[in-house]
């Protein structure tokens, strides 16, 4: 005998729920063991770049900032693990510096300033000789990158001295030249800690050498310092350097020591390591000078930091664009403007203040010179001036020195 017809309808319900449940649960259960898979892959993924990035320390120094700086032997730095340079000999020193180097020049800015700037990690101890400092990588710190494989490397890495070519979020004020062959350059950097709006952000000052060859590619080095969240968790003002090697198949390189290229001879300096003191508005002023310039003998480009710090070079085998030459150089600021709510960020670049309130105010860069085909340093002829966005960061040249920087988002810059 059929059921009456209410208990049909509930027979009806329970039949159609129970049919749900039998293709929700697997369901449920599929994407549970999907996403237990995923998670165990970036495990793995951030556990073997871990393993890559450090190398086992001789010495650690736990740095006042929180830094771990770990003391790796020499040859075991992450360079020669490229394909390149896998019998590679370490040049301890250049054969060559560039004739005409003083960092004294101009007495208008440079004798104002102090030099005296240091890392944070210096005040509990140093690395023994034989040893390089590398900068502890922390899981968080692979876990705040898009993913593993993009640690430490560049979301922007183009850039064209056009303003009429649309950006791609970086907006700068800087001096450059270009329309001849450079062998290096160099600059006394004003240091500062600019504020960063979005995490996603950052702001440097750096020197830039960029080689460009139609059908080859381009070849950038970069060194200054640098405000950068993403990279390493903090806002604090760093020392940095990137390199990057682009033609029509793929993008190489990196920041400081996060894939293999450069090569580290210096014991003293770590890359990536916090900078003080800092420059203050209307007060004290602090400044690092930088020399980058290719060794006639070898073709390495060797990067020196202050009067004394030679930290090592990239090697000529590293590059296609830049193996002879360089085709632009370029120094001054740069920021990334995610554009917020439509809206141009807050991120400062330099010292946060426009150029024309000049020193003490304003950041600047001081004896900035190229090194010629004869390694001389000569102060560049025909320089030009780029800022995309001038009412949110501008320039001014005076010669030798120019000041530069801004605010971002101001009544002027919406």
């Amino acid at each position: 005998m059929a059921p009456p017809c209410g208990n049909r309808r509930r027979w009806s319900r329970a039949i159609k729920m129970t049919l749900c449940l039998c293709f929700l649960i697997p369901m449920a259960a599929g994407i549970r063991n999907t996403n237990t898979i995923f998670g165990q892959k970036q495990k793995l993924d951030v556990q073997q770049q871990l393993k890559f990035l450090n190398r086992p320390a001789l010495k650690s120094i736990k740095s006042p900032d929180g830094d771990i700086i770990d003391c790796v032997h020499i040859n075991k730095q992450p360079a020669f693990d490229h394909p390149f340079l896998k019998d590679h000999k370490i040049q301890m020193r250049p054969s060559f510096h560039p004739e005409g180097l003083s960092f004294d020049e101009s007495k208008d800015v440079s004798s104002k300033a102090e030099s005296k700037i240091t890392q944070l990690w210096h005040l509990n101890g140093r690395c023994p000789e034989g040893t390089i400092p590398i900068k502890r990588t922390k899981e968080e710190d692979l876990l705040r990158a898009s993913s593993v494989a993009t640690y430490g490397r560049k979301k922007h890495p183009r850039f064209n001295t056009d303003v009429t070519v649309k950006g791609d979020g970086r907006e700068h004020a800087l001096v450059y030249v270009e329309g001849d062959k450079y062998y290096g350059a160099k600059a006394t950097i004003n240091a500062w800690k600019p504020q960063i709006q979005e995490h996603d952000e950052f702001s440097s000052s750096q020197i830039l050498i960029r080689g460009d060859v139609s059908g080859v590619g381009v070849n950038t080095i970069e060194a200054g310092w640098q405000v950068n969240y993403e990279l390493y968790g903090d806002t604090n003002t760093r020392l940095f350097i990137f390199w990057s090697n682009t033609n029509a198949n793929q993008t190489t390189g990196c920041y400081n020591l996060l894939c293999s290229g450069f090569v580290q001879t210096n014991d003293q300096i770590g890359l990536g390591g916090a900078l003080a003191p800092l420059s203050n508005y209307a007060g004290s002023q602090y400044e690092l000078n930088f020399l980058v310039w290719k060794d006639p003998n070898g073709g390495n480009w060797w990067l020196q930091v202050g009067d004394k710090y030679i930290l090592g070079y990239w090697p000529a085998s590293l590059f296609l664009s830049l193996f002879d030459s360089a085709s632009e150089i370029h120094w001054g600021g740069e920021v990334i403007n995610s554009q917020q709510g439509d809206e141009h960020t807050s991120t400062q670049m330099g010292s946060g203040h426009f150029p024309d309130e000049g020193y003490s105010r304003a950041s600047y860069f001081n004896n900035f010179q190229i090194v010629d085909s004869s390694n001389i340093l000569t102060a560049p002829k025909n320089s030009s001036t780029l800022a995309e966005k001038p009412k949110c960061y501008n320039v001014i040249n005076l010669g030798s020195l120019f000041y530069y920087g801004g605010p971002g988002r101001n009544l002027n810059c919406p």
